[in-house]
């Protein structure tokens, strides 16, 4: 499954979880080395957005604000190959930091790739952004501004 959206910019919040050691010894483990703290967002409409419901569906997070014909759409949409990792989260000085569940992915951009996961926090705000992370900052990495067309390609 290939994922095509536009880069966008996000709240500016994903550091204050990303850098969390909880969550970086799970990412080391999933990806084999630690990753950027923070997420680069990508806006899907279309066919890519109906994919990445079809992802939301499996990681088990509703998808409220999506049409039924959209979810009855994702819902036919075969990822079983696509294997998603839990990414637990936890209590630290009375804050709760929620979980997410992770798929592995290649990022593909100006001609180039790279090894990431899309990330599907447990609470998000939007239905259609896709969080990415890798261990490159990938705004910097593939120099990109928002608006620029990107897509990952689940493994």
């Amino acid at each position: 499954m290939r994922i095509t959206g536009k880069v966008s910019s996000g709240l500016g919040r994903a550091h204050v979880f990303m850098a969390q050691k909880h969550y970086q010894d799970q990412f080391q483990s999933l990806m084999g080395t630690s990753v950027w703290p923070g997420t680069l967002n990508l806006n899907v409409s279309d066919n890519n957005l109906r994919d990445y419901i079809a992802l939301r569906l499996k990681s088990g997070i509703d998808t409220l604000d999506a049409s039924s014909e959209l979810i009855d759409s994702a819902k036919g949409i075969d990822i079983s190959h696509i294997e998603s990792h839990r990414i637990r989260g936890f209590l630290r000085d009375g804050v709760s930091f929620g979980g997410a569940t992770a798929f592995r992915a290649k990022f593909h951009a100006k001609e180039d790739s790279i090894e990431c996961a899309v990330l599907i926090p447990d609470l998000t705000r939007h239905y259609d952004v896709v969080e990415i992370i890798s261990a490159k900052f990938l705004r910097e990495h593939f120099s990109l501004i928002d608006g620029d067309s990107v897509s990952i390609e689940l493994l």
